[in-house]
């Protein structure tokens, strides 16, 4: 697959896991041919809307946008929102891995996928921190055929965690976290994991600052910057 098409499944996959979260909040999103929208939800860290195709303009984007706080993800990294009242809260890169590592490290600890309402709640309490206003992640997601949420356990402890996606023909990684593995070990485990339940597809996801690089020397290669805007309380 050619860079532009990996990097158009890349923003796909995304959207359709932004949309998979909305859902689970009763905010489903509405896509477009250049527009993901879900302008209502309060979800933090979740945008109200994702760019789907690089020449949509801002007109476009700020025609969907509703009174309040609102949220872009700026999948292709050329908007400027700055004169319409937007800040600019993150830059980041799109990342691609076109095949998993042929197996793991001799000291890899094994990756599980949560399954209960309990599991899911205790894998978003070491992914927070306990911080927080309620939960990001609902237990409808773990219904979903497509959404794997992977927990590295040490003595059963959530030591690391990791979400995929598998959609638009790649699979998406998302909220790579530990407490306890090196990155190495980290990215290692979330790759296979990801590549044992979708065998043959892309491993994509984006990233930013440490975590890119972790991701870099695990393999992954830089696709295109991102970036994501916010516009405050009015």
């Amino acid at each position: 697959m050619d860079r532009s098409r990996l990097l158009g499944s890349a923003v796909a996959n995304n959207a359709a896991w932004c949309d998979a979260v909305c859902r689970s909040h009763g905010h489903p999103g509405t896509f477009g041919s250049r527009l993901w929208v879900s302008p209502r939800h309060r979800l933090r860290l979740y945008p109200h809307a994702i760019t789907l195709r690089p020449d949509i303009t801002v007109p476009e984007v700020l025609a969907s946008a509703t009174p309040g706080p609102f949220s872009v993800k700026d999948s292709f990294g050329r908007l400027d929102l700055t004169s319409k009242g937007f800040g600019l809260l993150a830059e980041a890169r799109w990342i691609v891995r076109d095949s998993a590592p042929d197996g793991q490290p001799d000291d890899s600890p094994p990756w599980e996928k949560a399954t209960s309402p309990a599991e899911l709640a205790g894998w978003e309490t070491a992914w927070s921190g306990g911080s927080g206003d309620g939960p990001v992640f609902r237990p409808d997601l773990l219904a979903d055929p497509r959404c794997a949420v992977l927990a590295c356990r040490r003595d059963g402890v959530v030591a690391a965690g990791a979400i995929v996606y598998a959609s638009d023909g790649a699979t998406g990684i998302s909220n790579v976290f530990s407490a306890a593995l090196s990155p190495d070990l980290l990215w290692a485990g979330v790759q296979r994991a990801a590549a044992d339940l979708w065998p043959r597809q892309p491993l994509v996801g984006y990233e930013q600052g440490a975590d890119l690089e972790a991701a870099r020397l695990a393999g992954f290669r830089v696709l295109a910057p991102l970036r994501i805007w916010g516009r405050p309380p009015q």
